[in-house]
Order: structure tokens, then sequence, then C-alpha cells
């Protein structure tokens, strides 16, 4: 063969690898890029898995999942953040921080998630919070701690949330220099049996809801709390007031004052004779701590008096047991004679022959 064309031969068998090997390069570039473009990649703006985002609104919207905890990956331009009907059984510390920073975050609604326990610090992150729904949960855990970090909240639900077991644990979780700004508390269905604020004077309430909770009585300190507050409203309806000497530091707030938002459908559950009468329509007499103790002390005197001529009679009786005696004796023997009488005149009637003997 030529050599000449043993060369070309040659030449252009190395060229034809050299275009497949280009070719197959772009090949693999395309195809990187194209996976690239197409996968779903992961940003901070992101909406969060199971949720649903508005970001005109800047809501986040996350309904019924089986997730036990609270989403890591919401998005830094979230101002409402709704998650209901979960399996979030505990609030964590900074549960809410997303990737360690702070959310601007106004509004926080965890209604229906079968909270349990708040630990301290839960809410860290959300410093411009002002509205914290946690209705319709099953608090049994409530630290001291838990509302830290909350400088600018204006609103507080927790209807129907806390259980018996933690009334006094949010007695001190409320009683913070935190929530100083709070204006609106909502504490409805919880079986209270008393407010659980010591003070009222640390923050700026104006409206305080204790509807449908288990108050019998409000006391001096509270009814002092209350009348200093004079722009606070308070609701307390379908409470089960016991009407008697105790409530009398409540009437008479509820007689000279219009704090009490719902007055007019406050009812007395006890005594049985005052059971579903309107607090405000008692007497001042059904509920004066004098005129109840007078009575008592009535009550009390009249049976000393009763003791000491019972005692003075039976020592009388006891001195002249002799004469008493005699006199006794005296009006059995006067009975004996005249009985004798009446039966000596019968046995005469009762014969025929004196009867004949008498015609």
């Amino acid at each position: 063969m030529n050599p000449r064309r043993k060369m070309w031969i040659f030449h252009g068998a190395n060229s034809s690898v050299r275009l497949s090997s280009t070719w197959t390069q772009w090949c693999l570039r395309y195809a990187a890029v194209l996976s690239l473009l197409c996968s779903p990649v992961r940003t901070d703006d992101a909406c969060p898995y199971s949720c649903v985002c508005a970001r005109d609104s800047g809501t986040v919207t996350c309904r019924d999942g089986e997730d036990t905890e609270v989403p890591g990956d919401i998005p830094e331009w979230t101002s409402s953040l709704i998650l209901r009907g979960r399996n979030i059984s505990t609030l964590q510390r900074g549960a809410f921080m997303s990737n360690g920073s702070e959310l601007d975050m106004t509004i926080l609604s965890l209604s229906y998630n079968g909270i349990q326990a708040i630990e301290p610090y839960a809410f860290l992150g959300l410093p411009r919070l002002r509205l914290l729904d946690l209705s319709h949960n099953q608090l049994e855990l409530i630290s001291s701690r838990a509302f830290h970090g909350l400088p600018d909240l204006r609103s507080l639900y927790l209807n129907n949330s806390v259980l018996p077991s933690a009334a006094a644990q949010l007695s001190e979780a409320l009683d913070t220099q935190t929530l100083q700004n709070l204006h609106r508390l909502e504490l409805a269905g919880n079986r209270l049996r008393s407010i659980p604020m010591l003070r009222l004077d640390i923050y700026n309430l104006h409206a305080l809801v204790l509807v449908n909770n288990s108050i019998e009585s409000i006391g001096w300190e509270n009814v002092t709390n209350l009348y200093q507050q004079t722009r606070l409203r308070v609701y307390l309806a379908l409470n089960p007031f016991r009407c008697n000497c105790g409530l009398e530091a409540f009437y008479y707030w509820l007689k000279n004052s219009s704090q009490c938002a719902d007055s007019g459908h406050l009812l007395c559950s006890e005594p049985e004779a005052k059971r579903g009468v309107p607090v405000e329509m008692l007497r001042g007499d059904d509920v004066d701590c004098m005129n109840e103790n007078l009575e008592a002390v009535s009550y009390v005197f009249l049976g000393l008096v009763l003791a000491l001529i019972g005692l003075v009679f039976l020592m009388v009786l006891y001195l002249n047991r002799g004469g008493i005696k005699r006199w006794l004796n005296n009006i059995r023997d006067a009975c004996r004679d005249q009985m004798e009488v009446y039966h000596y005149r019968y046995e005469q009637d009762s014969d025929p022959r004196l009867a004949n003997v008498a015609v």
C-alpha cells in the first residue's frame, strides 16, 4: 500500500476518535446542567414541605400533618405562621429560630396541635411577635420562662388549653416583665378557680377573658388590683359564683364599676336558695360579712342562754327535791283516795239489792 494512503488513514482515524470524545464531553456537560435545572434545589425562600405559602401576604399555613416538630425551614419573609392539626407534643427551646436567625413573624397560631409542654425560651427568635394563639391544646407543663423573649406580644390566647395540673405553672409563667405590653389575655374554658395573675399592674391589659371557668369568688387582693386597672375590661360569665359572705368585695366592685363587660350574665350557683340569681341583683345583706357574723354570734348567744336556763332549772329541782317528793306523794295519796271513793260508789250502784232498797 502507498505510504501516503496509510498516513491519511491513520490521521483520519485519530480525528474521528478526537471528535467522538469531544461530543461525549458536551453531552455530559449538557446533562449536568439539565439535571441542576430540573432538580428541586432548596432555597431559603421556598415553602416548607406540606405547607401552603402566600408570599404576597407573608402567610405560611401548615395543616393536618403527622409532624411532631415545628418546621425547621420557615421562610424568612414569613409574617404569619399557622400550624394546625399537627402532633407537636412539645415546644422546645428556640423551636421557631430558622437556621439560628430571628424571624419578623408577627402572628403565630398553634391551636389544635396536642401541645402538652412548653419548654423555657420556646419562642426565642420572635422578638416582633404580636399575637400568639395556643388555644385547644393539652398543656400539662408550662415553664416559668415559657414566654420569655416576646417583648412586643399584644394578644395571648390560651382558651381550653390549660389542664388543672398546669394552672399554678401558668401563674408563674405569666408573672414576668416580658409580657408588660400584653393587651389581651384569653383564658376561657380552663377550669381555673381564680385569676392566675398575682399582679395586674405589670401588664398593659385592656381585656381579660375568664369565661367558663370554675371561679367561685374573687378575693380582696384581686379586687384591689381590678380597681387600680380602670382601663381593663373583664369577662366572667359562666362561672359558678358562691353568693355568700366571701363574695362581698367582688359584689361591691361589680356594683360600683363598669369594668365587667358581661356583668348581667354572672349567676349564683350556691346557696340553693339563690341559684340562678344574677350576682348584681343581690342585696347588700346577702353578702354582708358583718350581718352574717352577727347572725352566727346571735345563734351562739341564744344557745348559751338556753343552756344556762336549763342548768338553773335543774339546780332548782335538785335543791327542792325533798319538797317535790312530798308534793308528789300528797298528789298520789289524794288521787288514791279519790279513786277509792269512785270504786265504792260503783260497787253500790252495781248491786241490784241496794238499788231496790233505794227505790
